[in-house]
Order: structure tokens, then sequence, then C-alpha cells
């Protein structure tokens, strides 16, 4: 990863780990034999796939479909029933435009990622009406990204939309295009960085949109030096060739929030408190800006500053302090290291549920501590809920408070270098 970005980084592992059934970015468990995660810094191993084989969400009916927002700078979000069975999957619906243009689409069923910077699509999800621009390399050749999750990878092309988001738009933004046929398969350092995520089956919906702590998805470590498994130039056709390229970061891609007009310095995200037995759905709110209007206020919430180069804060957690540890809602369990809780396939399942304490601190030795639980994961998919706060599952030497850590509290993500009431981001409140 570049030196000042952790972005995919962290959501990719995250995303991973915890996907529902299978491995994928961002999020949600499917069943007792299923860990997803989100984004991550580590290379964690990736969680199987699913035998499952959910049908395209673009064109199936699902519960989870949210509405677009008529409230200025608030949008709508929901953990429900989707196709995949996946479980704490936190889904939206965006509207993304031709640049300058009235021809729009509204795309249900996106991943809604905190540990990802930047809105990656499946081209099977897009309308053939939507002629999204392709954005090119400083040579002329067509560009392609590769993004890294713990259990695989996207590959597509880069082009550009007006992306609608609670009466905000974020004009002519790079995005990815995931299996976009313009660009040739993915070049090989990317294909053998895991499972492709290329479907709705693998990626565990149509897309995912990374509201993270920075605004471009690489930064300059791209735009100086041609990186493996980033951004590539691909000559045309099936049949053509992709070689790692330089990327100028105004053409990365790009975390949406950060090119509002206006609310563009965090993102807030409220959702209920869910019972320990789980909840069949959950509707909430992700609020655009940070202190910027009366609703995205930070009131008594604690600001953990990230690192600058990474965005990870502290945990300190059963006698140890885990350093490479976030706040990812697109994972969709809290996933740590334990020597005590007995695990079943690649979730805890203690004989009964588990209170513990954590405690997060920031790099400025701000602290907060955090109560949880763990539940016994066999219980929990038996069920037919969807939304848990208590899922939890193991990883390697890292922290990573997934969706369940949302569920009852207001969570602020600053981005990188935006000022806001405590000064500028990376942060994480609550």
């Amino acid at each position: 990863m570049p030196s000042n970005r952790y972005v995919l980084l962290v959501a990719t592992f995250v995303a991973i780990i915890a996907t529902g059934a299978l491995y994928g970015c961002g999020g949600g468990g499917g069943d007792s034999s299923s860990a997803a995660g989100g984004s991550t810094p580590a290379n964690p191993a990736a969680a199987p796939a699913s035998d499952a084989v959910a049908p395209n969400p673009a064109t199936s009916t699902s519960a989870n479909v949210v509405p677009q927002s008529t409230t200025p700078n608030v949008q709508p979000i929901s953990v429900s029933r989707v196709d995949t069975g996946t479980r704490n999957l936190l889904q939206t619906s965006v509207t993304i435009c031709v640049p300058g243009t009235d021809n729009c689409q509204t795309i249900d069923n996106i991943q809604v990622d905190t540990g990802s910077q930047g809105l990656r699509i499946l081209a099977s999800a897009l309308s053939p009406s939507l002629a999204l621009p392709a954005v090119a390399t400083g040579t002329g050749a067509n560009a392609a990204q590769c993004t890294v999750f713990g259990s695989g990878y996207t590959w597509g092309a880069v082009r550009t939309a007006d992306i609608r988001l609670a009466g905000h738009v974020a004009a002519a933004t790079s995005i990815q295009v995931i299996a976009d046929p313009s660009v040739p398969a993915a070049a090989d350092d990317c294909s053998k960085s895991g499972l492709p995520m290329l479907t709705a089956a693998r990626l565990r919906s149509n897309g995912i949109l990374g509201v993270g702590p920075f605004s471009a998805d690489c930064g300059s470590g791209c735009a100086n030096t041609p990186l493996p498994r980033w951004y590539y130039a691909c000559t045309p056709g099936s049949t053509g060739t992709c070689t790692a390229s330089t990327f100028a970061v105004a053409q990365q891609v790009t975390n949406p929030v950060a090119r509002f007009p206006a609310d563009n310095n965090g993102v807030m995200i409220e959702l209920p408190a869910v019972p320990n037995a789980g909840a069949s759905s959950v509707a909430g709110t992700m609020t655009f800006g940070i202190g910027s209007q009366s609703n995205n206020l930070l009131g008594d919430a604690t600001v953990l500053r990230g690192s600058t180069l990474s965005g990870f804060v502290l945990t300190d957690f059963g006698g140890s302090t885990f350093s490479t540890s976030f706040i990812d809602s697109g994972s969709n369990g809290l996933f740590s290291p334990s020597n005590t809780l007995a695990v079943c396939g690649l979730w805890y399942c203690p004989p009964t549920p588990q209170s513990l304490t954590a405690t997060v601190r920031s790099t400025t030795g701000a602290a907060r501590d955090v109560s949880f639980s763990v539940a016994t994961s066999t219980t929990l998919f038996a069920s037919s809920n969807k939304a848990f706060s208590n899922l939890a599952g193991p990883v390697g030497n890292y922290f990573d408070w997934g969706l369940p850590f949302f569920f009852g509290r207001r969570v602020f993500t600053a981005l990188e270098g935006r000022a806001t009431p405590t000064g500028n981001g990376p942060y994480y409140a609550f």
C-alpha cells in the first residue's frame, strides 16, 4: 500500500473476511461457515466462497432496496435480507449519471464501507444506455484498476460519473466499473491476489460505496510510481495487455464525499441498537459532514485521531495492544484474536454469550472504553435474523471493529486533511 494511504488495505481485508457466506469486499456473514470483513491492511486468510450462487441483485427482487434521500445530507441505509443470505450487510442506493447530464440510474444493493475509498459498481448492474466516459492514463491508454481485498480482488475500468447522494453531487468523479468488458482480463499480478470478485454472487452486492478516512484510494504513491495491484494502462481489446502505471491523484477512484460542494469533511453513521438475538432488519442513516449542520454535530463524542499514514487507531484488548485497529462498516462482524473464545468454523461460538471490554485509543492519547458481547455464532445463524450486534470471529494480529460496533451508536469518520470543529481528520469519533 502507498505510504500515505491505508485505504483499501483496511477495507480490503475486512471485506474478505466479513462478507456473508463467502469472501467479499465489505461484508456480512451468511451462515455458520462463512465470515466476512471489509478492507484491511494486512493479508488475512480469505474466507471460503459460498456454495450458494446468488442471483444478480441488479435484476432480482431484494428486500434491501433503500430509497434515495429527500433530506439534504442524510442518506438512508439499512441491513435486511439480501439474496445471498449474507448477515450484517449495510447497504444503500446510489444514483450515478453521465457527467453533466440527467442520464442517470439509481442502483440498489450498494454496500456502505467506511474501510475503503471510492465507488465500485459491477458493470452488470449498469444500464447499457449509461455510457460513462473512460479515464485514460498519462500515456493515453485506457485505465484499469485492481482492488485487492483479503479474500480476493476486483478488476475493472476507471470511468467518471456524477454521483448523487442525499441532495449532494460528486461531479465527474472517478469510479471503478468492475468486470467492465472494455478492458482486458485482469493483469497477472492482480489475478494472483485471490479469488475474483467480479459478479454479484462473489461481491455479495452490486457494488461498494467507500466512505473511509481518505479522499483518493491510493494517493501520491500511485501518482509517482507504477505500483502493482493498483492502476494499469491497457491496450484495447479482449486480447490486450495491461501494465502497472502511474495515475494522477485527481484521476484516482475517489471518495465521493470529498467531492461534495458542502458537508465534505466526513460522515456520521447512526444505527439503532438491536436485541441480543438480533433483528430481522435495521434502518438507519448516513449523514454527510461533521459539524457543518445542526444534524451532524459531534456533541459529546470522543475523538480518536488515526495515523495520517494509515488511518489506524489502537485497541487494547486481552492484555495486548493492536496498532492495526480500525472501525469498518464493511466488515460484518467484530474480528480480533482470542486465546479463550471457542471457534466454530470462521466464527466465535462460546458456550454462553461473553461480555468483554476493550479500549480504543487515539495516536494522540485520547481513549474510550468499549463494552461488547460475543454470542454463539451457530445460534445466531440458526435464526432468521439479519442484523447482529454480537457476531464475532478470529483474525490475526489486528482488531477490526466491524458493523456490530455501529449498532446503538453514532459513529463519525473524518476525512484526512479536512477541517472539522475538533481539527483535521483522519479520525473516528463515537
